[in-house]
């Protein structure tokens, strides 16, 4: 049974995954209203971090999506440091787990072009709204440059109210 794949999010967070909302639903955030059907996040790609990552979603039956006869997520502490990327189905919904932004750079440089939020009781860090129109920007597929412009015009909104 699905359920809302924000989900993943406070199972992640509560867990204390270090990770960084990007991509669609970082977009979302702020205002767009574009519709994304998976999470993205960049996170730290460490064997600790990805073992805690696997730990948290194991209940969600998380399996490789983009790999032939979908495999279940099975990592270990020397089978993680091979991995840049984990693109994975889970019984909530899709999440995509980079180790880098096209535009803003590895997760380190993320996590710094990043801010803190609250949503229901729980912190996470998003990308700011200048380093996601800069991945934007440097994806230029299509709904991307939708995007771009919809977030310059909320970074507009913004800093109108702001004065």
């Amino acid at each position: 049974m699905k359920t809302d794949p924000t989900d993943i999010l406070f199972i992640l967070a509560k867990e204390e995954v270090d990770f960084v909302i990007v991509g669609g639903f970082a977009a979302t955030i702020y205002g767009s209203q574009q519709v994304t059907e998976d999470i993205d996040i960049c996170c730290d790609f460490g064997p600790a971090n990805l073992m805690r990552l696997q730990s948290a979603i194991a209940d969600l039956k998380p399996v490789h999506r983009m790999t032939p006869k979908r495999p279940p997520l099975q990592l270990t502490p020397e089978s993680a440091k091979h991995f840049n990327n984990l693109y994975l189905d889970t019984d909530v919904g899709q999440l995509d787990c980079i180790s880098e932004v096209k535009g803003v750079g590895d997760f380190v440089r993320v996590k710094q072009k990043s801010r803190p939020i609250k949503i229901q009781g729980y912190s996470f860090r998003v990308l700011d709204l200048d380093a996601l129109i800069d991945s934007k920007k440097a994806m230029s597929r299509p709904r991307d440059q939708e995007a771009v412009r919809q977030l310059e015009t909320l970074k507009y909104i913004k800093q109108k109210q702001e004065r």
